[in-house]
């Protein structure tokens, strides 16, 4: 039973200690000297005219958190849906519940017109 356990302390340890040796080692040998250069927008290889700073409707945003939402649901759904036959009907019905909630998050956000693409 311990040696069960060893693994998944293990999986631990390394899962957070490679990201964090990833971030301090760009930390130590990341350049620390700024000039006005470095500090100009960059765009395209191309000279910024105007204003640089461009704010974004949120409502673009809202959009692709809303299709990412239901883009990874539709992942969650394609196993059920193909075991389809071979489910108790407890995961049918399960299932069912699942999509009903989801249709009624898509008439919330339907009726939040964050579908519009203005």
């Amino acid at each position: 039973m311990q040696n069960e356990w060893l693994y998944i302390g293990l999986f631990l340890i390394v899962g957070v200690a490679l990201p964090a040796a990833a971030l301090v080692l760009a930390w130590l040998i990341s350049p620390k000297k700024s000039n006005p250069i470095k500090d100009s927008t960059y765009e395209c290889g191309m000279e910024t005219v105007g204003e640089s700073w461009v704010q974004f409707k949120a409502q673009y945003y809202i959009f692709g958190l809303v299709f990412l939402i239901f883009d990874v649901e539709m992942v969650f759904l394609f196993p059920w849906a193909v075991a389809l036959g071979k489910l108790p009907l407890f995961a049918v019905v399960e299932g069912i519940i699942f999509i009903l909630i989801l249709v009624a998050g898509l008439a919330y956000i339907w009726r939040k017109d964050a579908l519009e693409w203005v």
